[in-house]
């Protein structure tokens, strides 16, 4: 037998493109990462995600399930690359959820893979949510679905005060972050648009929060820019898409300009998008009223996938179901369409000071201004003492880490018992 330092180089190349053809006549993928499951197909990537889209519930938590689908069952990832995917994703504008299945498939299968992923892990909220926009402005005005309403909205602002509490006890570390959560409060009581609050504090954070700790412990998320001509590719796309919707349909031009708006500014997941969201449709715009926006939130808790997918319902009520396909297109392009873009880069750009210390300024600034929407929505609500109750009750069993869907299922029974 010859020693395998002995071939020669046809050899080697004979042997190795036997492996190769025996790999393929078995069907089997050749491995070409070492550690890991091989390329998947773009099918098997979508498919995956489509699965686990189904039982979505829980927002962020879900990014436990994609590590478990993605490192432990199919290796499509080891794990020091998937926790830098995940620093990327919360670093980034966007549901950190979603945009955490939109890496994995980039790092599993480029592009295809990422667009794979994304699309099917946000279908089924898109289509459960748009079945419940549809039924809701079809019964909202009757007696049941009046007082079911009325207990679900006390549970929606129990949830946003609760993620006020979660942000503030997270990202308030001392008396300069303090200060920008506290000017943040204080700006959305002006009509000054929230975005340009979020963009003064990522400023302020870069001159006052320079974060010295090293980010370099993180392994790059990925040195592959492939993803970068199609990425490009679908921006144009959607840019002319939105150009021809100004020309043809100005009110669904306007949705889907706030939304890609919104999800810009997005800093710190689904929860940060309320208060934007909030005051661009009740506030500036007068395109719904508060309870049918807490309503909206409330069904948004019901469906799997991030509060994000709010923007569904927003957009059906707007404008029916053209408005619900605009306004979720717009809302998850943004947040697409950065993890492609950045993942090549993102290791350069966290071990930057002032870009850590921008990325902690914009989301303090979000405690600020989910602590401002507690108090309109708490404002907006039509106080009873069962309301009350029920209130405090959720934000108790939230504080306890109740799973939310038992809340609200909870906040459903007791609403049709006693809330009139």
């Amino acid at each position: 037998m010859i020693a395998p330092e002995r071939l020669t180089r046809p050899t080697r190349l004979r042997r190795c493109g036997a492996a190769v053809l025996n790999a393929l006549l078995r069907r089997e993928p050749v491995r070409r990462r070492p550690g890991t499951g091989g390329v998947p197909s773009v099918r098997a990537v979508f498919l995956a995600f489509l699965r686990l889209g189904v039982t979505a519930f829980g927002g962020p938590a879900m990014v436990a399930y994609i590590r478990n689908l993605a490192v432990v069952k199919r290796r499509w990832l080891d794990e020091s690359a998937f926790r830098s995917g995940v620093a990327l994703c919360q670093t980034l504008p966007g549901a950190t959820a979603m945009q955490t299945a939109a890496y994995v498939g980039l790092r599993a299968r480029g592009f295809p893979g990422a667009l794979a992923a994304y699309v099917g892990f946000g279908l089924p909220a898109f289509f459960l949510m748009l079945a419940l926009a549809a039924v809701y402005s079809r019964t909202r005005s009757f007696p049941v679905a009046v007082a079911l309403f009325e207990g679900l909205r006390a549970v929606v602002l129990a949830l946003v005060a609760n993620a006020t509490w979660h942000f503030g006890t997270t990202s308030i570390v001392n008396w300069r972050t303090g200060a920008l959560a506290g000017a943040a409060a204080l700006a959305l009581t002006t009509p000054v648009n929230p975005i340009l609050v979020i963009g003064g504090c990522a400023v302020a954070g870069a001159c006052v929060l320079p974060d010295v700790d090293s980010a370099g412990a993180l392994a790059p998320a990925t040195r592959d820019r492939t993803a970068l001509r199609p990425t490009l590719a679908l921006v144009l796309a959607a840019a002319a898409a939105i150009a021809a919707l100004f020309w043809f349909d100005r009110r669904l031009f306007q949705v889907a300009v706030v939304m890609l708006q919104i999800d810009l500014a997005a800093f710190g997941g689904g929860f940060a998008s309320i208060p934007l969201m909030q005051h661009e449709f009740v506030q500036a715009r007068g395109w719904m009223t508060g309870p049918t926006f807490m309503d909206g939130i409330a069904l948004g808790q019901v469906t799997p996938g991030p509060i994000v997918i709010t923007a569904t319902f927003a957009g059906y009520v707007v404008r029916g179901l053209p408005g619900a396909i605009v306004a979720t297109l717009s809302v998850f392009l943004p947040s697409f369409v950065l993890v492609c873009l950045v993942a090549p880069h993102f290791d350069g750009l966290q071990r930057r000071a002032r870009f850590r210390g921008a990325t902690r300024g914009a989301l303090v600034s979000f405690v600020g201004l989910l602590a401002a929407v507690t108090v309109r929505f708490a404002l907006a609500t039509r106080w009873t003492l069962p309301v009350a109750g029920l209130a405090l009750a959720a934000f108790v069993a939230l504080r306890l880490r109740v799973d939310v869907l038992w809340v609200v299922a909870g906040a459903v029974l007791l609403s049709l018992l006693i809330v009139r």
